[in-house]
């Protein structure tokens, strides 16, 4: 009996005995695991401003940070011609020592993204050249692979706004659609690597499909995770330390004499007000999404509970402190998590119909 005679009315042949569904699983859940490790080091790489420090892309060559005193001096001339040094960095008297401790976050960043594409397009190429690949599954890796060429192409189109005019800082925009693709490109490696890990078990199991709820859920997600990129992008997490008012009051102050339409996408006092109580509007969803699948699959109801139960008591820290290191790191970190946790829970509400 061929493959095809086995096809289920979802479309999707089951697979082959050549296929193998679990170990491209587990390779899907190593690659989630190095985007939430560049998530981290990213969250790192723009609380230390040192997103600006390599004006240049170099794919190949810039593999290796500066080899020697000439290189390093190099590099730090051509930073020095940046709007970030002329105005921030360079008064504040920036040494070559300061310069080498922010350009070592952004080379890890690239160099961690650089691993990320070799990790996913070698063991691609492998699994596809040995009929690895079950049935229906090879245009949403080949789609997944797309997702980490953009980002890279995101990520520079990010510090080159930040390189050109008047600004210090990268644009906030370009901030967001770097990091949301990431965070999209992690639910999508998540999903799939469940549809597949469902497969190794039934070679008749269907992928999940996406429900009312999880759809609902994300969007309000999404909400959440841009209005937390366009945070950290304009510095809002300073426009408070106190926690639940801003300013004395429920509701701070904020410009709106560009209009509200401006001021929602530049006020950081408004940005930060509405990312600290949307928050709630998504623990809601969450609430509702984990209680849907407590019974089918407790331990994605466990993960988002302790995912956005963390997240909020790290928001609220890291508010408190005046945005400290290592607790706004956290915060990220866990944001990523959030990420991976609602993906099972929207994979396990669409499994089990």
């Amino acid at each position: 009996m061929n493959a095809t005679s086995d096809a289920d009315f979802s479309g999707i042949p089951a697979p082959p005995p050549t296929t193998r569904p679990l170990a491209i699983a587990n390779w899907l859940f190593v690659v989630a695991a190095m985007v939430v490790l560049i998530v981290l080091v990213g969250g790192i790489t723009r609380l230390t401003e040192s997103g600006l420090s390599i004006t240049q892309w170099n794919p190949v060559t810039g593999v290796l940070p500066p080899l020697n005193d000439q290189a390093w001096q190099a590099e730090f001339d051509l930073y020095r011609q940046t709007p970030e040094f002329i105005y921030e960095s360079g008064p504040a008297g920036m040494t070559l020592s300061d310069f080498k401790f922010i350009f070592f976050w952004e080379w890890f960043h690239r160099l961690i993204g650089r691993l990320i594409g070799m990790a996913f397009a070698l063991p691609l190429a492998w699994f596809w050249i040995k009929g690895a690949i079950p049935a229906g599954y090879k245009p949403r890796l080949l789609a997944l692979l797309a997702l980490g060429g953009l980002q890279g192409t995101f990520g520079w189109l990010m510090v080159r706004s930040g390189l050109s005019g008047q600004m210090t800082d990268v644009s906030h925009f370009w901030l967001s659609v770097h990091l949301l693709t990431a965070f999209f490109t992690l639910g999508g490696l998540i999903w799939t690597a469940l549809d597949l890990r469902m497969l190794a078990r039934d070679p008749e199991a269907r992928p999940a499909k996406l429900t009312g709820l999880a759809t609902a859920t994300a969007l309000v997600l999404f909400v959440q995770l841009l209005f937390g990129a366009w945070v950290a992008g304009l510095n809002a997490g300073l426009a408070s330390d106190t926690w639940p008012l801003m300013q004395g009051r429920f509701i701070p102050e904020f410009d709106t004499s560009k209009g509200m339409g401006w001021a929602m996408t530049h006020d950081p006092f408004l940005l930060h007000f509405l990312h600290r109580w949307w928050a709630w509007v998504v623990v809601g969803m969450l609430i509702w999404l984990a209680r849907r699948v407590r019974q089918s699959e407790r331990p994605a109801s466990i993960a988002i509970h302790s995912a956005f139960g963390t997240q909020i008591l790290l928001g609220i820290a890291t508010v408190m402190t005046g945005v400290s290191l290592w607790l706004a790191v956290a915060h990220q970190l866990v944001g990523a998590l959030l990420v991976a946790a609602t993906a099972w829970g929207m994979h396990a509400a669409g499994k089990h119909r």
